[in-house]
């Protein structure tokens, strides 16, 4: 069954996928949340609890927007609104991103192919659906996908990154969404080399 579900992963196309995922790359990303998770993060050093809501879009992990204090503190807005924090704030983070399973890689967009196709093989019926911005098939298949490779290819992948187009055009028949954005899940804690407050925050 594993075999088949590889399809397309050729024996060349699976020494590469393995090769280089190990992110020698550090990034500046940013948390939006309430104004006292940051005071206990920088003061006691209280750690982040990973989302596992089943329409996270990048599966189980820490929810960051790369480079991107903007759009951080406007979804700690939108938490205000849903009554989920109280003083909208931003947590800054200095994250390395060790073994990426970055799907701006066409590497990883072809092994979670080939999960998704393992996946339909073994998952119950009916498999949950993405509706709008719920990504439970996608947060599905890749909370099934990223333990079936670790078992394939030994490597366990601390950090998911993944582009998200969203919002209006920015002018008449453009691609480019006016609110797209990056996002990093850390699977990993370790991979959160540390944390700051922006000074712009108050």
């Amino acid at each position: 069954r594993n075999r088949s579900a590889l399809g397309k992963l050729t024996s060349l196309a699976r020494l590469q996928a393995m090769r280089h995922l190990d992110y020698q790359r550090t990034i500046i990303a940013y948390h939006g949340c309430d104004e006292s998770l940051v005071t206990r993060v920088l003061k006691t050093g209280e750690t982040l609890e990973p989302s596992e809501n089943d329409y996270d879009w990048l599966g189980t992990g820490i929810y960051f927007w790369e480079f991107g204090p903007d759009r951080a503190i406007a979804w700690a807005h939108e938490l205000k609104k849903r009554l989920r924090v109280k003083k909208p704030s931003v947590l800054g983070a200095v994250i390395q991103l060790g073994n990426c399973f970055d799907l701006l890689d066409t590497r990883c967009t072809a092994m979670l192919q080939a999960a998704h196709r393992n996946y339909v093989c073994v998952a119950p019926k009916p498999f949950p659906a993405n509706e709008k911005f719920m990504h439970r098939l996608d947060c599905d298949v890749i909370n099934y996908g990223l333990p079936w490779l670790t078992k394939l290819f030994g490597i366990k992948f601390q950090t998911v990154r993944g582009v998200f187009q969203e919002g209006t055009p920015v002018f008449e028949d453009s691609d480019i969404r006016e609110t797209s954005r990056i996002q990093i899940a850390v699977r990993d804690p370790s991979c959160i080399l540390g944390y700051f407050k922006p000074r712009w925050i108050k």
